[in-house]
C-alpha cells in the first residue's frame, strides 16, 4: 500500500513494479519496527548474521557474490542525449538504446521477490541543499544500508509532497537480477533524473544514493542550478578560543581523506585547546550562501567506510563509530566470539575465523581473510567527533578547499594558490603515483581532477568551467590549497609522518585563509616558510621540513608535459583559463 498521494510517485512504480513484476511491494516508511522485522527477515534467509550483542550491539556482517565486490567503472555510463555532453572521460550510450537494453534484463526480474520503495533525502530533508529520490530494490540489504547512509521514509515524503514540485524527484530502479557479471550495468540518465542499476548487490552499485546521486547526477543539476557537488570531506577546526572554522578537501582513493576527516590533533595540540569536528567524510554539496561565502553540506547520514587499514592508530574515531548499530561487508568472521576483523585492525588474527567468502580460514597460510575492498556502514550519528553542525540545514561555511594527490617527489607538503582561478588548475591537475614493488620503480601518474574523474555526470571541460563560473558567483570564496603527505626519500621512506601530524599543516591553511600566516611565492604557487609550520612535540628536523617544502624545477617541467598533454583529452571544451595557467606554470619554471 502506497505511503503517498504524490501522483508522479505513484505512476512511477506502478511502471517499474509492471515491468520486473514483483511478488509483493513494501514501502519504507522509516521506523525502526519495520528495519527490525526486515532485519529478521535477512538473518533468517542467511542474507545478514548478527554479531555478538555486547561487543558488536545492533551490528550484522553480509557478504557480497564473489563477482560483485565493488564499484564496475567500465560497466557505469552517462546516458546523456548528446555524446559530447558525457565526454571523453565517461562511458556514455544514448539514452533509447540504453532503456531497450536494460528493459529486457529488468523483464520480470524480481518475479519470486519483493519491492521495496524507498523514498530518501540527500541532505537534511528540510534544507535548502535537500533533493529527494526513490530507489526501488528487491534486496533487504540494500534498505538496511540506505536507512543507515540516507535519511529514508514518512519524513522524505511530506517534504516531497509539499515541495513546489512533487514531480522533481531522483528516480532509482535497483535490482540484484541473477548478478550476472556480463550483464551488470550501472547507468545514469542526467536528463531524466534517473538511475538504473541492475545485477550487482555491492553498495557502491546499489545505494544509489550514494555515487550515482550525490556526485554523479547531483553534479550535472548543481551545473544547471548554480551550485557544486563534490567529492570533498568536510571538518571544522576548533582553536583554543572555541572558534570552529570550516575546510572541505578532495583527494583521490588511497589518499587517506576520512582518516583526515576525523582527525585526532597530536597532543601538543588538544593540550592547547585544538579540537577536530567532522562534518563528512566523501561528499559535500557547496552553495554561495546570502553572506558571500561558500557553504557546505554533507548530503549522507552515514559512512560507508573501507575496513582494512582502520586500526586504533589510522582512525580511532572511524573504528569507535561502527561499534554498534553498523553493517560489515566482505570481513573476517571470528568465530570464537563471534566478531569482525581485517587486515590492519590489528596484529592478531584470530584463529578459527571464515575468510569474506565464508570459508575456513587459516591466518598463517598467506591468504587475506577481508577482501580489500571491505566495508562497514556506520551511522555518522555515532562518530565521537561528528559536528554539532551536521544537522543544520544551511550547512557550514567555507574557509578553505583542499586538494591532493600521492606523489613521490613533485609536489611539496603544501602550497596556496594565487587566486580561485589558479586554485581551478590546481585541482584540475590533481594526480597520484602508484608503485611496483616487484621492481621499485615508480607506476605511471594517474590524473584525477578535484577527485572528480570517475564521478563528474557530464563533460570534465564543462565541469572545468563549472568551477571558473562559480568563482564569478562567490563574492568571498575560500582559498584554495593543494597538499601531499606522501614525499618519500631517496629510499622509498615516507618523509612526513602524517596521520595527526597533518593537523600541522592545517593549522597554516587556514590561518592563511584567514590572513594570521605568512607565505613566500614559487613557480606553482605560495610556500610557507618551514618556520611557519608548527613542529612543537614532532621528531622532524628543520632540514627535513625545507626538503618537503622543496620545489624540483626539473621535476615540475615534465609535469608540465604531462599537464599538456592531460588537457589535450579534453579539446576545445578545455577552457581557456587553464590553458592560461598553464601558460604561466612553463613561464615560472623557464
Amino acid at each position: 500500500m502506497s505511503l503517498t498521494k504524490n501522483k508522479a510517485v505513484n505512476e512511477w512504480v506502478n511502471e517499474m513494479a509492471a515491468m520486473t513484476k514483483p511478488d509483493g511491494i513494501v514501502w519504507i516508511d522509516g521506523s525502526e519496527a519495520q528495519l527490525g522485522a526486515l532485519r529478521k527477515e535477512s538473518l533468517a534467509t542467511g542474507e545478514i548474521t548478527a554479531l555478538d550483542p555486547e561487543k558488536l550491539p545492533g551490528c550484522f556482517l553480509h557478504r557480497s557474490a564473489v563477482n560483485d565486490v565493488a564499484r564496475v567503472e567500465h560497466k557505469t555510463f552517462i546516458c546523456s542525449r548528446r555524446e559530447e555532453d558525457a565526454g571523453p572521460t565517461n562511458n556514455w550510450t544514448a539514452p533509447d538504446e540504453m532503456y531497450a537494453k536494460l528493459r529486457k534484463l529488468y523483464g520480470g526480474c524480481m518475479k519470486g521477490r519483493t519491492m521495496y520503495v524507498i523514498p530518501f533525502s540527500m541532505a537534511v530533508p528540510e534544507s535548502p541543499f535537500a533533493k529527494f529520490g526513490v530507489e526501488l530494490t528487491d534486496s533487504i540489504y540494500v534498505v538496511l544500508n540506505m536507512a543507515i547512509m540516507t535519511r529514508t521514509g514518512i519524513r522524505v515524503l511530506k517534504c516531497l509532497d509539499s515541495s513546489a514540485s512533487p514531480s522533481d524527484f531522483t528516480r532509482g530502479l535497483h535490482s540484484k537480477a541473477g548478478i550476472d557479471e556480463e550483464n551488470r550495468y550501472i547507468a545514469h540518465f542526467p536528463e531524466d533524473n534517473t538511475i538504473w542499476s541492475i545485477n550487482s548487490g555491492y553498495g557502491g552499485n546499489a545505494l544509489l544514493g550514494k555515487k550515482c546521486l550525490a556526485l554523479r547526477i547531483a553534479s550535472y543539476i548543481g551545473r544547471k542550478e548554480g551550485w557544486m557537488a563534490e567529492h570533498m570531506l568536510i571538518l571544522g577546526i576548533e582553536n583554543p578560543n572555541g572558534e570552529i572554522r570550516y575546510l572541505a578537501a578532495a583527494f583521490p582513493s588511497a589518499c587517506g581523506k576520512t582518516n583526515l576527516a576525523m582527525l585526532i590533533p597530536p597532543e601538543a595540540y588538544r593540550k592547547k585547546g585544538y579540537k577536530i569536528w567532522c562534518v563528512g567524510d566523501d561528499i559535500a554539496w557547496l552553495r554561495v550562501g546570502s553572506d558571500g561565502r561558500l557553504w557546505a553540506v554533507n548530503p549522507e547520514a552515514g559512512f560507508f567506510g573501507v575496513a582494512p587499514g582502520t586500526n586504533m592508530k589510522s582512525n580511532p574515531n572511524a573504528l569507535l563509530s561502527c561499534r554498534k548499530n553498523s553493517i560489515f561487508t566482505n570481513v573476517v568472521h571470528n568465530l570464537d566470539d563471534n566478531t569482525v576483523w581485517w587486515e590492519g585492525l590489528d596484529k592478531t588474527p584470530p584463529k578459527n575465523a571464515l575468510n569474506w567468502k565464508g570459508e575456513k580460514w587459516d591466518c598463517t597460510d598467506g591468504s587475506k581473510g577481508a577482501h580489500p575492498n571491505s566495508r562497514f556502514t556506520a551511522p555518522a550519528s555515532q562518530c565521537p567527533c561528528i559536528s554539532g553542525e551536521f544537522e543544520t540545514p544551511q550547512g557550514v561555511p567555507l574557509s578553505a578547499l583542499v586538494f591532493g594527490g600521492r606523489r613521490a617527489r613533485t609536489a611539496p607538503l603544501v602550497y596556496q594558490s594565487r587566486d580561485w582561478d589558479h586554485g581551478v588548475f590546481v585541482g584540475s591537475i590533481m594526480a597520484s603515483e602508484t608503485t611496483a614493488a616487484a621492481s621499485g620503480a615508480v607506476g605511471v601518474v594517474r590524473r584525477d581532477p578535484m577527485a572528480m574523474l570517475p564521478f563528474c555526470g557530464y563533460h570534465m571541460g564543462d565541469y572545468f568551467a563549472h568551477w571558473l563560473d562559480m568563482g564569478k558567483r562567490i563574492p568571498n570564496p575560500p582559498k584554495i590549497f593543494n597538499v601531499n603527505w606522501f614525499r618519500t626519500d631517496g629510499k622509498g621512506n615516507f618523509i612526513w609522518p602524517g596521520y595527526g601530524e597533518n593537523m600541522r599543516v592545517l593549522e597554516w591553511i587556514i590561518k592563511r585563509a584567514f590572513g594570521e600566516a605568512g607565505a613566500v611565492e614559487s613557480p606553482i604557487g605560495r610556500l610557507p616558510e618551514p618556520g611557519d609550520i608548527n613542529r612543537e612535540g614532532l621528531d622532524l628536523p628543520l632540514q627535513t621540513l625545507k626538503e618537503l617544502l622543496t620545489v624540483d624545477r626539473d621535476l615540475w617541467r615534465e609535469e608540465a608535459k604531462e599537464i599538456r598533454a592531460f588537457y589535450s583529452k579534453f579539446g576545445d571544451k578545455l577552457p581557456s583559463k587553464l590553458n592560461d595557467e598553464l601558460a604561466r606554470l612553463e613561464k615560472n619554471l623557464a
